[in-house]
């Protein structure tokens, strides 16, 4: 099979959701490619639309318009079983919160996905699992469980797990967001390892040190792909905005 050079491609996304007679527009009009070996930075501030592209992105979720296409699959249309099909053999995902099993070793909890698998056999599974663990380098911890591991060490375990089915690509939703600089930096590291190896990364990140390590930055603005210097005036103007909402509630309270 011919592999797609991009993995991921967007035309004209949208994510209109409904509350009674209120329609929030989430995601306007999105437009985006991701080639295959490339690692993409998503940001913006708070309620721009990052955490439901992902969510489109990972297929947990639809888009109420626009076309996606993953890794040569059209998922527009899919019903719940298929998208939970592809999602499994397409994408690694990487949570914030490590989203690890506490009663299951760091070995089982790596496997898990494979077991979800058919026409992998237990030697197989095992030999990926220790692969995986090694790349990430918590091979040695295999039979230790999440309680275990520092915070450092369970995200590390989940990138393995992220790793262990081979997806075409890797989501990171917020990779640092529960750990401490001196982790998160080394969680960073591991990321950018992972993609000078091949990887195809996706990371959706608040923090803006982290998004320049990217290859290539994406910005969003309240539901929109901008480029960076229509981003920096967007925010400008949200910023005085709100500076002005400010001095009226001080004025008035005077």
């Amino acid at each position: 099979m011919t592999h797609p050079a991009n993995v991921i491609t967007l035309d004209g996304l949208r994510k209109v959701f409904q509350a009674d007679e209120v329609e929030t527009h989430a995601l306007s009009d999105v437009h985006l490619t991701i080639a295959r070996g490339e690692y993409v930075s998503i940001s913006g501030p708070s309620g721009c639309g990052k955490t439901t592209l992902l969510s489109i992105l990972g297929l947990l979720d639809t888009a109420s318009g626009g076309r996606y296409v993953l890794n040569g699959h059209d998922v527009a249309g899919l019903n719940a079983a298929q998208r939970a099909r592809i999602r499994n053999a397409e994408i690694g995902f990487i949570f914030q919160a490590f989203n690890l099993i506490g009663d299951l070793t760091v070995h089982e909890n790596v496997e898990l996905p494979l077991t979800y698998r058919g026409g992998i056999d237990t030697s197989e599974r095992r030999a990926r699992v220790q692969e995986a663990l090694e790349r990430v380098g918590m091979a040695h911890r295999m039979r230790h469980y999440p309680a275990q591991l520092s915070g450092g060490q369970q995200q590390r375990v989940a990138v393995a797990r992220a790793l262990v089915g081979r997806p075409a690509i890797l989501l990171a939703d917020e990779p640092t967001g529960n750990l401490d600089s001196r982790n998160g930096e080394a969680v960073m590291t591991l990321l950018d390892e992972l993609h000078k190896s091949g990887s195809t990364l996706c990371m959706v990140t608040h923090d803006a040190r982290y998004a320049e390590l990217a290859q290539r930055k994406v910005r969003l603005f309240d539901g929109r792909v901008v480029d960076e210097e229509t981003f920096d005036r967007l925010r400008r103007e949200d910023d005085s905005r709100l500076d002005a909402l400010i001095g009226q509630h001080i004025e008035a309270g005077a």
